[in-house]
Formats: C-alpha cells, structure tokens, sequence
C-alpha cells in the first residue's frame, strides 16, 4: 500500500509546516508543502492528497483576529469553476478526506465554521478568543482523550505543548453547547494531576469552555487542536523527559505527539 499523501499548507505567516510535514513523514505519509496562494489558485488539487492540513504560526498577522483573514481565504475564494473555495473543501472531506488544523490552524477552521459545524451549514458555532490569562501563554499541559477521533482512537492521557495567545474556546449558543457535549466534539481536554478535564489555570491554559483542548466535526472528518503534537516527536522534546524516563526506562524514545499523525495516517490508510 502506498503511503498517504498529506497537504501542508505554508506561507502567508505560517510557520511550523516544516516541524508539521516532518511530523507526518516521520508517521510514514508523504508530505508536500504547498502555498495557500497555490491551493486556492486551483494549482494544487485536493484529490491528490488524503490529509489536508493548517499547521501553527501568525496567517497574515492574525491582523483581524486569529485565523481569520486565512480562513476568510479559503472559504470564499473563488475557484476556477467560479464556486467558493468552501466547496472544493467539502467535496474533499465527501470523498474521504481529512482536514487537521494545529493552533492557527484551528482557529481557521473555527472561523471557517467547519468547527464544530454541528447544524453542518459551515458557519461559526464557536470562536477561539483571548487567554483568560490576558498574554500569550507558552507552557506544556497535560490532555486527556474525552470522545472519538481518527487521531486519538484510545483513551489515554498525552503531554504537549501550547503556544498561543488566543486559544479560549467559546461556544455560540446553548444549543451548541448541547450538541458538543451529546456528540462527545470535545475529544481532548486540559486536564489537572488527577487526569479529570479542569477549567484551572495553569493546567487549562487558556480557559476554554468544557476544558477543550481539540475539536471534532459530527463526522469525525476535520480536526482542530490548540497544543502542537508536532513539537513532541522525540521523548526528550518533553523538559520532563528525565523523570518520565526514570518511571519508565523501556518507553523508547517517540515522543507522545508522533502518535496523532501516527494514528491519522494509519486511518486514512485502512
């Protein structure tokens, strides 16, 4: 079976495609980054690829907000065909595709409405706003599986890092907020030393709703998370790493972030 071809968008402020596309072929995919220009120019095609996704960094400055301009971009330009981008998106996820969003990433798919998208009409249920802390808040947490994803398939706890300054999910409306919780969306959450889902600071880093650390669409399709899994592909990528050794001398040296594309390429794969 050949390996999956993965998208990972660059360009226009984003800056961790290459820890990304490392991530990925490090998990036995084929990365090709390519530019958002490109992608919604219509000369690079999504049916070339299985995993489409939207790394970390500052798209176009965050100047409207985090992920907004970016996900303006990919939801209303205009293809070749004269449609909105939008739907070569949906076409994409219809045939098969997954979308994952890292950080900036997620805040676009927020913005987009493809998060949490429970009504499935593609517009904002959600926001990802300031840190209750009021600053950028660079800290590892501590997560823990709460429903189903490709990229999480068993329950377990994960260690990685955040780095953000607007990662405060915020949910529209209660009936949102009821189709989130019912559907079981929230499929990671900040969580305290006893693993429970915490809304505390510093644990919950950014006070999101529901302790939410990581969005899923009802089809399970499309992903958002706020912590960077590419930036723990190596155990001691962890500052914790000596401790966790002395507990666990034969855990090997993959880091707990290599398991999400791991895990997502193995699915898109099956």
């Amino acid at each position: 079976m050949s390996a999956a071809r993965v998208l990972v968008l660059g360009g226009f402020g984003i800056n961790c495609e290459e820890e990304t596309a490392a991530a990925f072929a490090r998990a036995g995919a084929q990365p090709r980054i390519g530019s958002v220009h490109d992608l919604v120019a219509g000369d690079l095609n999504l049916g070339d690829v299985r995993i489409l996704c939207l790394p970390g960094g500052f798209s176009f400055g965050d100047d409207l907000g985090a992920g907004r301009v970016l996900a303006n971009t990919l939801k209303f330009h205009r293809a070749r065909g004269g449609r909105p981008f939008l739907e070569e998106l949906r076409a994409f996820l219809g045939g098969g595709g997954f979308i994952l969003g890292i950080c900036n990433g997620f805040q676009a798919l927020v913005q987009m409405g493809l998060l949490p998208n429970t009504r499935g009409e593609c517009e904002p249920e959600a926001t990802l706003t300031r840190n209750d802390s009021g600053r950028f808040e660079d800290r590892w947490v501590t997560c823990v599986v709460r429903g189903r994803s490709p990229a999480f398939p068993e329950a377990g706890a994960l260690r990685l890092p955040v780095r953000h300054g607007e990662g405060k999910l915020v949910l529209a409306d209660d009936p949102v907020r009821r189709a989130v919780d019912e559907q079981q969306l929230c499929v990671l959450a900040y969580a305290d030393a006893d693993g429970r889902p915490t809304a505390r600071y510093p644990e919950n880093p950014n006070g999101s709703e529901l302790g939410c650390a990581a969005l899923t669409d009802p089809g399970r399709r499309v992903l958002g998370l706020m912590p960077h899994p590419e930036a723990n592909l190596w155990h001691t990528n962890d500052p914790c790493w000596p401790l966790e050794r002395r507990r666990d001398p034969d855990r090997g040296d993959q880091g707990e972030g290599l398991a999400v594309f791991r895990n997502l390429v193995r699915w898109v794969g099956a």
